[in-house]
């Protein structure tokens, strides 16, 4: 699929925005709040039926009643998202859909300015980029996780309406045993998917790495497991156990919520021993398996979003950015020329 145009009505600072796009490379050049971000912000959305930084309502424009997205592609096809100010709509093959369809999603790299100090971000941080990641992929794992969210928020939210109360133990416990259930369920899911994506993508790490930086060093990527590696009912078993310091705290402290993703080099974390150029060089690699994994997984070649991180990179890794994406439809936000 490849995107013809680009039109906004609306969007965050945008009254109205065309962009005409190339069937290779696009480049949108502006000063720093000029609103290129929201460009490719609007792509993935109607790529991917919801934006990757912010809810509808930040989204829509100060003063204005709706918000649209229209692109159309070279095969004459087009999707629309319209947003009215309390529902957002999508408008595909004519017929209006309150979300996305699956067979109407389509995968996308998005390179961002923040994910090249990913290995020394917060654990959360991390979480919610590989969480995005593997999701382009795997539908699978985008619903275990949905569910696994919504079981979360809904446990949190009893947690902090109960108080402790002897009289009402076996009600406390009878409403919390189906949320455990499902946290166990589709937390050891999520778990599962993560291990097999670190597993494809270390299977190349050091030699895609090496294709940036020619040398001996050794990168890989681990996942730091909250609790050790349990099975389903132990899962379950410790939610139950901890669940009177888990109704003291007002939160769930146990789940997947809390695992980790290491960046290792040369055996060591990569944070505090790698640098700069190193650190970057293995963000670069891990961009470029995504786009590999992504293909070799579903048949599509991603679009990629490049949002002004050339200027972060060195000529060495951008020419190296430049020959690994050039089979894909790249659209880069720059201040400057490139």
């Amino acid at each position: 699929m490849i995107i013809q145009s680009v039109k906004l009505v609306n969007f965050r600072s945008h009254d109205e925005f065309l962009l005409q796009c190339n069937k290779k490379t696009s480049l949108l050049v502006g000063e720093n709040g000029s609103g290129k971000t929201s460009v490719l912000e609007a792509i993935y959305e109607a790529l991917r039926g919801k934006s990757f930084r912010a809810t509808d309502e930040e989204i829509l424009k100060r003063g204005t009643e709706f918000y649209r997205i229209e692109l159309d592609f070279t095969d004459g096809t087009k999707t629309i998202v319209l947003y009215d100010g309390q529902r957002k709509q999508f408008l595909v093959e004519d017929k209006k859909k309150t979300r996305l369809p699956k067979k109407n999603r389509y995968p996308i790299v998005l390179f961002l300015p923040e994910d090249l100090h990913l290995v020394a971000t917060s654990p959360t941080k991390r979480r919610n980029y590989f969480d995005r990641v593997i999701s382009e992929f795997n539908e699978s794992y985008s619903n275990s996780l949905l569910k696994y969210e919504k079981a979360l928020r809904q446990r949190n939210e009893l947690l902090k309406k109960h108080k402790i109360d002897e009289d009402d133990n076996k009600v406390i416990d009878r409403d919390f045993f189906s949320w455990n259930i499902l946290l166990a369920k589709y937390g050891l899911e999520i778990r599962n998917y993560r291990k097999q994506y670190l597993d494809k993508l270390n299977a190349e790490f050091n030699q895609v790495y090496h294709s940036i930086v020619e040398n001996g060093d050794q990168v890989f990527l681990k996942l730091n497991l909250f609790g050790g590696d349990i099975t389903e009912a132990d899962y379950f078993n410790r939610l139950e156990n901890e669940f009177r310091r888990d109704l003291i705290l007002g939160h769930t402290g146990f789940g997947i919520h809390r695992d980790d993703f290491i960046f290792l080099f040369n055996e060591k974390e990569a944070d505090g021993t790698a640098s700069r150029g190193e650190l970057r060089s293995m963000i670069l690699a891990m961009k470029f398996i995504e786009a590999d994994l992504i293909f070799r997984e579903t048949g599509k070649r991603p679009v990629v979003l490049l949002d002004d991180v050339f200027s972060e990179l060195d000529n060495v890794r951008q020419k190296s950015l430049v020959k690994n994406f050039k089979d894909n439809q790249v659209i880069i936000t720059s201040v400057d020329e490139i």
